[in-house]
């Protein structure tokens, strides 16, 4: 296509992704969001929980001095500290909704618009429990952050067997989740990333077509479903990586299938967000742009 691509989106990076060694809220959070500040191609940014109040501080001007549209990770909060919104365990699931609702109060001192969470652990035999279990946190999580301003929430999808052997799953799970909590929370939605589709064995278009009515954000990015490979599972390595399922035929193909479900259109301007992160012995920079210039050739040959 020879138009340009900043017409029909947003392209966002997910910072503690780019920028690993700030996941868990410590590091040079303030330098690296300023290099992405610093660069225009960028006109969103997703974070997660910034440890240091004055850091945090920091991070919120620059975000609002650079016109940024900022969106806030639950995932890496639940992941690192082993949380399930969906625990049989009563006890247990109170701990991990009362986890994103803190999250959602750190979301707002940064300007975000949206809070995306996953499920927590798929329990294979009991998962039509689970999923109740699951919309019952939901529903909770989007009451309070409802009472609280106009956060958006979000579920994204995972794998259900390969690495992270989430809950949720399987795309047209997550729309039965999206279906129910919908009634309480019309505004919540659904985020969808190419890197996990090949993992959960779908394609972007088989998955693009059962969420497009609740689809509110999307991730590109890449994986390895190979096992032994050093890159293997949801590791979000670089575009055209040896071995790997994503590069720019995929990127253009799931752009073509955003286009065709409505998500991409003229006028429109959603986020499209880059994923990807560094394997050892790359840098976070070098990543970043081979990514871009991943995202050009594939718009250029729309």
């Amino acid at each position: 296509m020879s138009e340009n691509l900043q017409k029909y989106m947003r392209v966002g990076i997910v910072h503690f992704m780019a920028y690993p060694e700030t996941l868990t809220g410590e590091g040079p959070i303030v330098e690296t969001i300023r290099r992405i500040a610093e660069d225009e191609f960028f006109s969103a940014v997703e974070v997660t929980t910034i440890n240091d109040p004055k850091a945090r501080e920091a991070v919120a001007r620059i975000l609002e001095k650079n016109r940024l549209t900022v969106g806030y990770g639950a995932q890496p909060i639940l992941l690192t500290r082993k949380l399930n919104v969906n625990s049989f365990e009563p006890p247990e699931r109170v701990k991990a909704v009362q986890a994103v609702k803190e999250a959602a109060d750190e979301a707002y001192t940064l300007g975000a618009g949206a809070l995306a969470l996953l499920s927590g652990p798929d329990p294979r035999d009991r998962r039509d429990e689970a999923m109740q279990l699951l919309i019952q946190s939901l529903t909770e999580i989007c009451s309070y952050v409802r009472s609280k301003g106009n956060l958006r929430v979000l579920l994204e999808t995972f794998d259900q067997k390969v690495d992270k052997c989430r809950l949720i799953g399987p795309t047209s799970d997550a729309v039965k989740v999206a279906t129910e909590v919908r009634k309480v929370d019309p505004t919540f939605g659904l985020m969808l990333d190419l890197s996990h589709l090949p993992l959960q064995g779908e394609t972007s278009k088989e998955a693009l077509e059962v969420a497009k009515d609740y689809l509110a954000h999307v991730h590109i990015g890449n994986c390895v479903t190979k096992a032994g490979h050093p890159a293997y599972g949801d590791q979000h390595p670089r575009f055209g990586l040896e071995e790997s399922e994503n590069d720019v035929p995929q990127v253009a193909e799931f752009l073509r299938e955003l286009f065709r479900i409505g998500y991409l259109g003229e006028g429109k301007r959603p986020i499209v967000g880059f994923e990807v992160k560094p394997l050892p012995g790359e840098s976070s920079e070098m990543v970043i742009a081979g990514s871009k210039r991943t995202l050009l050739e594939a718009w250029s040959q729309l």
